[in-house]
């Protein structure tokens, strides 16, 4: 098979943090407050336009609030987590890695006695008609490292009496989500936005907010997850505090990554990017010999963290150390090439492929991807 001509302008493809979005440079810094306190009117003024315009991108309801939080989406997925949970039990759901590390924490560190847990394997939902909303729910609305998503919010029920608490990181901004259905989100710039790691948000409802103001957690709250202070709201969060000091280049990032957004037509332009990127990858696999997705049902098929096994009798026929060997050729060959970067498989995950179709990634650069892939896959076999 000769080499493909065409190469891909961008070739990060990385799932987290993922590619800058189209044209960025560092310019898009030039006007940070470096050195400047975080507590000063400049910084805070930039901290609340990232709330301000995050909410109004995603036409969030008006009745809820939106803060800055540290530890990106996992460390505002644990503010909610540490300080929303032990008043009544919890359904989690988990089909990948990090659903299940939610599942880890609920057991063994907040040591909750009353859970259910719906774990399936890779590439596989859980059956949502099992979940009991009288408990607090806590699910993942994209599964990073399985290609797997949650179709919609229809079962999710109005007038549940839990709270769902909705990891949303890797699906918000590039898929259609009824957040009215969500009493907490979290989520971080580093993915969708393609902006700088380390900060997340979240958003609550007034029914998480109601929860706050009524409740304390039956175990100390560390600092950095701490929303609220013996049954008060910390408003200074969603106001353009922030709980420690954040980075204001970060800061400068995403309002540049969010000016971007609004260029290309809100979440509806980047929703039809991901779209668009996913369905280049079915094309492919639709012809491919050698392909298939992770997750079988097209439904449930990630935009996003779009995860590709090798199903040819060459590779399945070697046991899991060599397939991975046979992989990290794969990827350091496409590397060499300066065509992709970072397109390998969660390392916990089953052997596989994880491109990143985020909407930063160029429709024209997922097209010239695939045949690299084709290319690299058959160099690899026919000189082995």
């Amino acid at each position: 098979m000769e080499k493909p001509s065409i190469r891909p302008n961008n070739p990060n493809f990385s799932s987290g943090p993922c590619s800058k979005r189209p044209g960025w440079t560092i310019e898009a810094l030039k006007d940070t407050p470096i050195g400047r306190s975080h507590r000063h009117k400049v910084c805070k003024e930039k901290l609340n336009e990232a709330i301000v315009k995050s909410k109004k991108i995603l036409e969030l309801p008006d009745d809820y609030l939106v803060g800055v939080m540290t530890g990106s989406n996992t460390g505002a997925l644990e503010a909610a987590m540490w300080s929303l949970l032990g008043n009544r039990g919890v359904d989690v759901l988990a089909w990948e890695n990090f659903g299940k590390d939610w599942v880890i924490d609920i057991l063994e560190q907040l040591k909750i006695e009353d859970v259910n847990s719906y774990v399936t394997d890779y590439g596989i939902l859980p059956d949502l008609t099992k979940v009991n909303f009288k408990n607090d729910v806590i699910f993942t609305w994209n599964g990073t490292t399985a290609g797997v998503r949650i179709p919609n919010g229809d079962w999710i029920p109005e007038d549940r009496e839990g709270l769902t608490i909705c990891d949303a990181t890797s699906g918000i901004f590039a898929m259609d989500i009824d957040c009215s259905k969500l009493d907490v989100i979290t989520w971080s710039w580093q993915k969708v936005l393609g902006a700088e790691a380390a900060h997340g948000m979240i958003a609550l409802s007034p029914r998480a907010v109601k929860r706050l103001e009524s409740h304390i957690p039956p175990w100390p709250v560390p600092k950095l997850f701490r929303l609220a202070n013996k049954k008060k709201l910390i408003k200074s969060i969603f106001e353009g505090g922030i709980i420690n000091t954040p980075s204001m280049i970060c800061v400068e990032d995403v309002l540049d990554a969010l000016k971007w957004v609004e260029s290309v037509g809100g979440t509806k332009g980047l929703i039809k990017i991901s779209n668009e990127n996913l369905n280049i990858v079915e094309n492919w696999i639709d012809k491919s010999e050698n392909f298939k997705f992770m997750c079988e049902d097209k439904k449930l098929r990630s935009s996003t963290s779009i995860t590709v096994l090798i199903k040819d009798e060459w590779f399945t026929k070697h046991n899991e150390e060599e397939q991975r060997e046979v992989l990290k050729k794969l990827f350091s060959l496409l590397e060499k090439e300066g065509v992709a970067n970072d397109i390998n498989g969660y390392p916990k995950a089953p052997p596989s492929i994880r491109i990143w179709g985020g909407s930063t990634v160029q429709n024209s650069d997922m097209k010239a991807l695939l045949p690299w892939i084709d290319w690299a896959y058959n160099s690899i076999k026919n000189n082995a």
